[in-house]
Order: C-alpha cells, then structure tokens, then sequence
C-alpha cells in the first residue's frame, strides 16, 4: 500500500494587517507554515527565510530519519536568520513561528516552535497534536488559568519560543500516517479567531480546497485581526500525488503574486490557488492567481528551483530593508505636523517603506508658502543628524503669530492744537496735523504672512 498526500493552501492578509508576514509551503512531502514578526517587513523576511530553508526537504529522498532532516533544515534556517540581525541591525528583533510536517511511507514527522499549530482530523474527530509555545499555555499547564481564560488573556500572544537565530529546541513527534487522515496545519490568525468545532465542521467539506477557503472566511468573519494561514492534507491510498509545490503568504507576495485576487470571497481573497485545475466557480478564470502546472516527472527540478528563488528573494529582500533604513526625509504626518521619516516614501500591497521616528510640534501651516512646498516635495536627509538640521533650519523659518503681527500696527493719534491765551480771539488754524507713526504692516494673512495664535504649541 503506497500512501501519499492530496492538499491545498491558503494565505490571507486579513483585515486589520497592512501586509501578510505569514509564509506557507504545501508539497507532496512537506507542509510548513510560518508566522513571521517584527513589524516593518523583518516578519515577511524571517518567514519567507525559514521557508526557503525548508523547501529542498519536498524532494530529497526519504532519509531513516525524517525528525533529523527536519532538525537541520531549521538549524540553517535559524544560522541564516542570526546572519541577518548581523549584517543588519535594523532586523533585530525578527523572528518566526513554524509548524512542519515531513512525509515519508506511513510515516509523518512534526517539528513546532511558537503558536501556529497542527490538528489531525480523524473520523470526524479534530485534535491538536502541537503544544502552544505561549505565555497564556505555560498559565493552562500550571492550572492557574482555563483552556476558555486563556482566548482572551491580554497576554495571550505572548511567545516563549521562536526562531529568532538564537539556540532553540523544536519540538518533535513523528505519528503513523493513516489512509483518512486529515491535517490542518495553521497560523493564530486561524485559531486564535475560529473555534476548534467550527473549524472540525469545516474540515469535514470533502475538497480540500473547498475546506481551505471555508477555514480562511470564517476568520475573517471573525474580525481577521492578525494574517491567516491554513494547509489541509489528506492521506491518500496513491503511488503519486498530482498536486504541485505550492508557495504562499509574504513567500508569493515576494514572488510578484498578489496576495488577494478579490475581496469579496475567501477563494478570491486567498494568496494561493485550488489544487484542482479549474478555478472556483464563483470567479472568473483570469481573476484568480494560479500556479503553473509542471509535469510530474519534473516535480524536484520545479521544488529545487523554488528554494532557490525563495532563498535569493530573501537575500534581495534583506538588503533592499537595509537601504531603506539608511535613508531619511522630511514630510507631513496626517495631523499635519513636520516629521522625521526614516525610510523611503511610497508603498506597495498596503506595506509602507517608512516610518515616523520623531514628530516635531512645528504645523506644515506654521511656514510660509514656498517653505509649505518644499516639505510638500519632501526634503530628503543624508542621515538622522543631517534631518534633524533640516528640522531645525525649518523651525527658523517659521511665522510670527497673527496676534503678534496686529500688536505692532498702532493706529496714528492726532496732535493737539495750542489753546488760544486769555483775551485773544480764536484765530483761524490749518486743519489738524497728525504726528507721524511706525509705518503700518501688511494686513494678517494667515499662511501667508503669519500663522493663526497657538499654532505650533502642541508639544511633540
């Protein structure tokens, strides 16, 4: 009896995430999810790293230990990641969850770090066969909180393990693989929103694709408060699998492949496409991002070629985010006060390049017009002193409060005439002369001339 693997992956920004810092891997052999943080793209990177370290496992032949090969995989991928805090300091702080599953015969090995879990369905029945490395966990196993306490402790996030390239100690497990059985491989942004029965009463959909997109709408109608990430494999009586290597999540997003074909459906909103050759029914054909077909016979070549890609994206990706964190700008913040940016201007797939690190009390409405446009323009740093120059050259130039402008207008006073002396009669006089005053200053203009009373007086 020959036993193989039928699967489907879905990766899916989510509703409150500017970018998705999960990455996933579904193979024929292996099934990894990794659940990046750090904020500011260092996520994106420390998962796309983890994974492309992962991705030549799909195709190497089935070694005696399968826990072992897993092992070193992560090894390298956690060198690569302290390499990369190394060379650049910015990335201090990244780290990554990962759950993988490694195939081979009736045998599938488990390594976990983190909170992204592994579920078995079997016979209907839904079980977690991974161990949260969380703060919330460590409470449940001292019996000072609930399994039901612990969703919605404020700390419930908290991780005590990850890979972060310091020295780390998976866990691992290696489980007989039975013809029926059914994994879930998943980030929180699953079930950290969806419960463990409801997510069992979707898993019961026959297609495994089917079951995927069910998994990913459910938390988004759930709130898709953080990035969601699911596999669903079936262990099948078959000599090969059909399916093809499939990457998602930051590693796709990397690849030039749009995270959401649509918004109004979970299929449509999936970074990955149905393992099936049609695409959901509910979308057009060239709506939905899909991956090539390859031939069977080719299947290490194309994995081989995936690693690769994976691994120089994520070297192209570390030294693209460390350009950017040399660079420094000028700009407007949205309450309309000056800022030092670091980073670069724009955006892309709702990533932003860049990121306030000093926001001054001086208002864009404090300076005068032409001073207004160049901030408008942005004004480029050479580096964080040289920002906080210009800072400092733009405070110079801003203007006076109006008050202060109206206060040095007096208003010119009539000189009095002399008082005629007793007995004189009152001689004609020539009209009146005014004494000379200041010479009046131009009318108040708000943003011309001076800015409005209190403007700039927010403190920063």
């Amino acid at each position: 009896m020959s036993l193989t693997m039928r699967y489907a992956a879905r990766s899916d920004r989510g509703l409150i995430r500017e970018a998705n810092e999960d990455s996933v891997y579904a193979g024929a052999r292996l099934l990894a999810v990794a659940d990046g943080m750090g904020g500011m793209a260092a996520g994106e990177v420390a998962s796309n790293i983890v994974i492309a370290a992962l991705a030549p496992l799909d195709e190497d032949a089935p070694g005696v230990d399968l826990v072992d090969s897993l092992r070193n995989a992560i090894e390298n991928a956690n060198s690569q990641l302290r390499h990369a805090v190394e060379e650049n300091p910015a990335l201090e702080g990244m780290g990554t969850t990962l759950t993988a599953a490694l195939f081979s015969g009736n045998r599938i090995a488990l390594v976990h770090v983190g909170d992204s879990r592994a579920y078995v369905w079997r016979e209907g029945v839904l079980t977690q066969i991974t161990r949260d490395d969380t703060y919330v966990q460590m409470l449940v196993d001292e019996g000072r909180i609930t399994a039901d306490e612990a969703t919605t402790h404020p700390q419930r996030s908290l991780l005590t393990r990850a890979l972060d390239g310091r020295e780390v100690d998976p866990d691992s497990s290696v489980r007989e693989a039975r013809p029926g059985d059914r994994y879930l491989l998943c980030s929180d942004g699953l079930s950290g929103v969806v419960s463990a029965e409801t997510m069992s009463e979707a898993l019961a959909i026959p297609e495994p694709g089917e079951a995927a997109d069910r998994l990913i709408a459910l938390a988004l109608r759930g709130g898709g408060p953080d990035n969601i990430t699911c596999i669903v494999a079936d262990v099948v009586n078959a000599i090969t699998s059909d399916d093809e290597p499939v990457v998602g999540g930051a590693a796709s997003h990397d690849r030039g492949r749009s995270t959401a074909a649509t918004d109004d459906s979970a299929a449509g909103r999936a970074a990955l496409s149905m393992s099936g050759p049609e695409p959901p029914p509910d979308l057009p054909d060239d709506d939905e991002p899909r991956i090539q077909p390859t031939p069977p016979k080719k299947r290490k070549r194309a994995a081989l070629i995936v690693g690769i890609v994976l691994a120089l994206l994520a070297i192209a990706a570390l030294g693209g985010w460390y350009y950017t964190q040399q660079q420094y700008y000028l700009g407007v913040t949205d309450s309309g006060n000056i800022a030092i940016y670091r980073g670069v201007k724009g955006s892309l797939g709702g990533l932003k390049f860049s990121k306030v690190v000093e926001e001054s009390n001086l208002k864009l409405d404090d300076l005068p017009p032409v001073t207004r446009q160049d901030v408008e323009d942005t004004i480029w740093a050479s580096s964080r002193s040289d920002a906080n120059d210009q800072l400092a050259r733009l405070r110079s130039k801003r203007l006076e409060p109006c008050d202060e402008l109206t206060s040095n207008t007096p208003e010119p006073s009539p000189s009095p005439s002399p008082s005629p002396t007793s007995g004189e009669s009152p001689s004609p006089s020539p009209s009146s002369t005014s004494s000379p005053g200041p010479k009046k200053e131009p009318t108040p203009n708000p943003g011309v001339n001076c800015r409005k009373s209190g403007a700039g007086a927010r403190s920063s």
